[in-house]
């Protein structure tokens, strides 16, 4: 939860962010840790403290500010954290085409396997990991920003909202084959350009160093 008063801006910073890792995610990997870091710490901080007599912009900021140097600190682990969501992603979508209800072994199994992979591929699953996220956080963002997925509820001090990161595609069919969509234009923009190696920035840096 945070002040109502941060929606909009909250809102907005989500939307560009989603659109830097959607699209640039590889090449500014460390600014992405950073940001996604410091709303997911703002996040959980909130949530947690949020109904102390800590002030809660003061609550969010220092949680944003641990959860960025966190991510920044554990970079491999960062990484192998983007395999293990795409190897949990996968498994719930396996499970749900069988009309199967989660099963923690299966979703363990492919987290596990999603993270040792990561560690070894770990440009392509950066790349991937960054477009679907930014792509995520570019539907919420937007959606936030239009006043949708955002609850009003009354804390002792303010009003405060709350996001719910996880309720875009639930009702809303549109936003998940949106996500689809824009997540493989951003993997796809990644690999072709911004991606490196043989992205155009890396193809430059070349040129330049044989002239």
């Amino acid at each position: 939860m945070l002040p109502a008063t941060f929606q909009v801006p909250v809102a907005i910073i989500m939307l560009l962010s989603g659109i830097v890792a959607c699209f640039f995610g590889y090449r500014l990997f460390r600014i992405v840790l950073a940001v996604f870091g410091f709303i997911f710490g703002a996040f959980v901080s909130s949530s947690i403290f949020g109904v102390s007599d800590t002030p809660l912009p003061v609550v969010a900021v220092l949680g944003g500010i641990f959860g960025a140097l966190l991510l920044l600190a554990a970079y491999f682990v960062a990484v192998a954290l983007i395999g293990a969501g795409i190897g949990a992603v996968l498994a719930n979508v396996v499970l749900s085409t069988g009309d199967q209800g989660p099963n923690v072994l299966i979703v363990a199994f492919f987290t596990i396997v999603g993270a040792a992979a990561a560690m070894y591929l770990q440009r392509y699953f950066t790349i991937v990991g960054t477009g679907f996220g930014g792509a995520w956080s570019i539907l919420v963002g937007a959606l936030a920003l239009v006043g949708d997925l955002v609850t009003p509820i009354e804390a002792t001090a303010e009003p405060v909202w709350v996001a719910y990161l996880l309720e875009p595609v639930q009702e809303r069919q549109w936003a998940l084959v949106g996500w689809l969509l824009l997540g493989l234009v951003g993997t796809g923009v990644q690999l072709g350009f911004t991606g490196g190696e043989r992205g155009r920035v890396v193809g430059r840096r070349r040129k330049t160093g044989t002239a």
